[in-house]
């Protein structure tokens, strides 16, 4: 299996024209640049966000574009400090752009997730970047999916799961 780098992918976000859609699975994920936000966030201790401007920039360059950037983040209950704490930055995703669901895990059903119930974005329908991790949650890559068949599975899957999902505001933890 051949991964891209996450900045491939962000190459990838760049260059989507109407949509781009994340689904997140997992309770926690170990990505460098978040360990020491989140540390100072469970000690208690303001952020000044500047980690999360690089993303924040890309989702304001797209939305002011016309383009659409959501994300469904189906989450454990009760739910783990790391979804706390990324429902706590939440509102900055938000205002840049960024519209955001929560799916409580028992909510699936008996829904068959594709792509092995992995991370993935959905680039206009047409692209796939599933994310694959170690055991600890740290990003191994993004493996590309073209496949007219899966990637409309997934579409499918993220008409369902939005339908589902509660907007960021309603979803209290």
């Amino acid at each position: 299996m051949e991964f891209i780098t996450s900045d491939q992918r962000d190459e990838l976000f760049e260059s989507f024209r109407c949509e781009a859609f994340h689904l997140e699975l997992r309770d926690h994920y170990g990505v460098p640049g978040e360990e020491g936000p989140f540390a100072r966030w469970r000690r208690g201790v303001p952020d000044d966000l500047g980690w999360l401007q690089p993303w924040l920039a890309r989702v304001r360059a797209a939305t002011s574009a016309d383009r659409i950037v959501r994300r469904v983040r189906v989450v454990t209950e009760p739910v783990s400090d790391y979804i706390r704490w990324e429902h706590a930055v939440a509102p900055t995703n938000l205002e840049a752009g960024e519209d955001i669901r929560w799916l409580p895990r028992h909510r699936l059903s008996r829904l068959e997730l594709p792509m092995s119930g992995a991370d993935w974005w959905l680039f206009d329908d047409r692209l796939l970047a599933v994310g694959r991790f170690d055991d600890d949650g740290r990003v191994l890559g993004s493996e590309l999916v073209t496949d007219a068949a899966v990637v409309a599975r997934c579409a499918e899957v993220r008409d369902l799961l939005w339908a589902q999902a509660v907007p960021h505001d309603e979803y209290k933890i």
